[in-house]
């Protein structure tokens, strides 16, 4: 890890930081799954910034912190790369892009209630996304199921992450890894001992309390108290948010929809489908609402409509670069502890059943939803899964490639 005393040891670091991700936050459609395989094909497969199972060991902590995954893995790995300044310039050129993107289509879609029609070009890429992810999950597989232990581990966690998803559990990520967690802790006979240490893992507290907010701020009708209103919102999703996408959009019609009745369930819809049909992390959906909100309900322009969109947006996000702040050293002296080596291989077990469930799902969802181009679908993702394992081919350019193949088939 990064020298945290002395982050920096040359602009180089720095500057890779910057550069990867922000083209991976022009490319990164698919959800946080496809985020994560590209991370690990550019980072841990191409350029080495860390080995594989260090990258696991990230993937796996990280879904037990509150906010977006895939963004706080990227912070993480800014901050294992380049220090604290590493640490900021990941996250922020992550989101970044689809903040910028998806700005003018809040703008258009304020101005005219539409939104773009993208499905064919969306259904490709996923095509793309879908194999991208499977050699992710291939490589995982390789590098964490290495015992009967952690085999075992892999086939409940994908037995229960089924069967919870058929039964609509929430938060049925989190409850399929912690128990594979408690598992892996009662085999290192670490169960007591992380029972009396645990608060150390809750370093979030302060932020979790954004929960005892009220739901709503007492009335003022002025475009400030209204603004500020719509960030503690965003705040308090950002600090207390776990589990998928659709644990997002519960929060957004809790307080937008069904709280202060600032969306309708058309616009959340609409909203989300931005957030989805960007690239980066679903949270820029907050740029889309900040935006739409402000200029429809707190009565701003153009210009405050930006402004509620960047308050929206930071708010949500802030919460992540804290705590991947305060809990990275923590991670550090857990990795390193021998006796805690048996948590980590039965998490590490554990995502790569949860990748092999999304890869699942993302298969069939993407044939069931566009029947008329099922078997163009089936061969994109054939080829895209052969120049991924037999060449060195980026994966950028074929989700790229993809994008464009569908975009040429919708004027067929």
């Amino acid at each position: 890890m990064a020298d945290l005393s002395n982050p920096t040891p040359g602009g180089k670091p720095l500057r890779e930081v910057i550069t990867y991700f922000t083209k991976l936050g022009f490319t990164a459609f698919g959800g946080p799954a496809a985020h994560v395989a590209m991370m690990e094909d550019e980072l841990v497969h191409r350029r080495k910034w860390i080995d594989r199972q260090h990258f696991l060991d990230l993937v796996s902590a990280i879904n037990f912190i509150p906010g977006p995954n895939s963004t706080e893995l990227a912070i993480h790995l800014g901050l294992i790369r380049a220090g604290w300044r590493g640490l900021i310039a990941a996250g922020v050129c992550f989101i970044t892009p689809a903040v910028l993107i998806i700005l003018p289509l809040a703008w258009a879609y304020v101005r005219w209630g539409a939104l773009p029609r993208a499905s064919p070009v969306l259904a490709a890429i996923g095509a793309a996304v879908v194999a991208v992810v499977s050699v992710a999950l291939w490589r995982f597989f390789r590098s964490s199921v290495r015992s009967r232990f952690t085999a075992g581990i892999m086939i409940f966690a994908l037995v229960a992450i089924l069967l919870l998803k058929h039964f609509r559990a929430p938060q049925a990520e989190l409850i399929v890894l912690g128990l594979a967690a408690g598992a892996g802790a009662i085999r290192g006979g670490l169960l007591a001992a992380a029972l009396r240490r645990s608060t150390r893992m809750f370093s979030f507290l302060p932020f979790a309390a954004a929960t005892t907010l009220p739901a709503a701020l007492p009335h003022d009708p002025t475009l400030a108290s209204n603004l500020l209103a719509m960030s503690l919102m965003f705040l308090k999703i950002g600090a207390t948010l776990f589990g998928s996408g659709y644990v997002l959009i519960s929060f957004l019609q809790a307080g937008f929809v069904d709280g202060h009745h600032w969306l309708t369930d058309a616009q959340l819809r609409d909203a989300v489908s931005v957030g989805q049909f960007t690239p980066g992390p679903l949270l820029t959906t907050a740029t889309f609402i900040g935006y739409v909100v402000t200029a429809t309900h707190f009565g701003g322009g153009t210009f405050l409509s930006i402004l509620g969109a960047v308050l929206a947006t930071v708010a949500i996000f802030l919460p992540s670069f804290v705590l991947i702040a305060l809990t990275a050293p923590a991670l550090e002296k857990i990795r390193k502890n021998p006796a805690a080596r048996s948590t980590l291989d039965a998490l590490n077990a554990a995502v790569v059943a949860l990748l092999a469930a999304v890869v699942f799902e993302m298969s069939r969802s993407l044939l069931i939803d566009n029947p008329t181009t099922r078997w163009l679908l089936v061969s994109m993702m054939i080829v895209s899964l052969a120049c991924l394992l037999l060449t060195k081919i980026n994966p950028t350019w074929l989700i790229l490639i993809c994008g464009v193949v569908g975009l040429i088939d919708s004027f067929l």
